[in-house]
């Protein structure tokens, strides 16, 4: 009786109404087409790519580079031109549905929205999926390395070194290679376009991804023998790949784990063509873990 109460409130919260952060209700296959038509998508064509696995590697307890893998894209990645924009973030905050920026902030349609934390970039995506009929989800780190291209930053370092404070040393002089980048936003389109077409790559704005802090131990054959995932970190990509904790909306305040932290906080959105009956299980999988099913 109880357990199918508790199922009753999870189903009711993936719909919108049990949560107050989740006001309207999902709608698949139909909803705001005026919405959706605004958010500016280019299509990357399928290709491959050479990846840096995210994470920390180690070998007989001592940490490693982390591994190369050949990644290939089959179909077209639809992400967004540039970040979410500030107006449109607000939108999702009018509806009390995502939580406000700080106060003073210009609230304009040409500049990114930042001090968003990942928590804050899901319900957002969550909102406008339900608002649109569309499916929006963020990125994983290799989708966004992907179409990042040349703007996606290898954090591997030269030399191998077994010397933990070699290591931090090197990735923090690299890291500290970010050029002349002030804190003050610009406009889209104000760090240029990449080879792909997608606007402000590696600027001043890190950008959230879905993908994990793994700690993954491999034996002397490259094979994985433990992996632990920490998803309350997760990788934010910009000038350099960045470790910050979930609910963080202003890493130069902490809660990032290593080297110098984002200037911002920001994220753009991937578009799926339809809604998958994956997309729904996980929202039905998280509104069931908020009320400990």
């Amino acid at each position: 009786m109880l357990l199918a109460f508790k199922a009753k409130i999870a189903l009711a919260a993936l719909v919108g109404f049990a949560t107050p952060l989740a006001v309207t209700p999902l709608v698949i296959g139909q909803g705001d087409a005026g919405l959706d038509g605004r958010q500016a998508v280019v299509d990357v064509a399928p290709g491959v790519m050479r990846y840096r696995l995210a994470g920390e590697f180690t070998r007989d307890g001592r940490q490693i580079e982390a591994p190369h893998v050949d990644l290939r894209f089959d179909r077209p990645l639809s992400i967004m031109l540039h970040q979410v924009s500030a107006a449109d973030y607000q939108l999702c905050v009018d509806d009390r549905a995502c939580h406000p920026v700080p106060a003073g902030t210009a609230i304009r349609a040409d500049r990114p929205a930042v001090q968003v934390s990942w928590q804050d970039a899901t319900t957002y995506a969550d909102w406008l999926s339900r608002k649109t009929g569309a499916h929006y989800r963020l990125p994983t780190d290799a989708e966004w390395a992907f179409a990042a291209g040349s703007r996606f930053r290898d954090d591997g370092l030269a030399a191998e070194t077994e010397d933990p404070a070699v290591r931090w040393i090197a990735r923090y002089e690299r890291e500290s290679d970010r050029g002349d980048l002030s804190t003050s936003l610009r406009s889209f389109g104000g760090f240029g376009a990449n080879e792909r077409g997608l606007l402000d790559l590696a600027g001043n704005v890190w950008e959230w991804t879905t993908t994990c802090f793994d700690r993954t131990a491999i034996d002397a054959d490259g094979r994985a023998q433990a992996r632990t995932a920490n998803c309350g970190v997760r990788v934010a990509e910009g000038r350099h790949r960045a470790y910050v904790s979930d609910f963080i909306r202003d890493a130069k305040a902490g809660g990032c784990s290593a080297g110098l932290p984002p200037i911002h906080l920001g994220f753009r959105l991937v578009r799926e063509p339809d809604a998958p009956l994956a997309w729904l299980r996980e929202q039905l999988g998280r509104a069931m873990a908020s009320v400990g099913i």
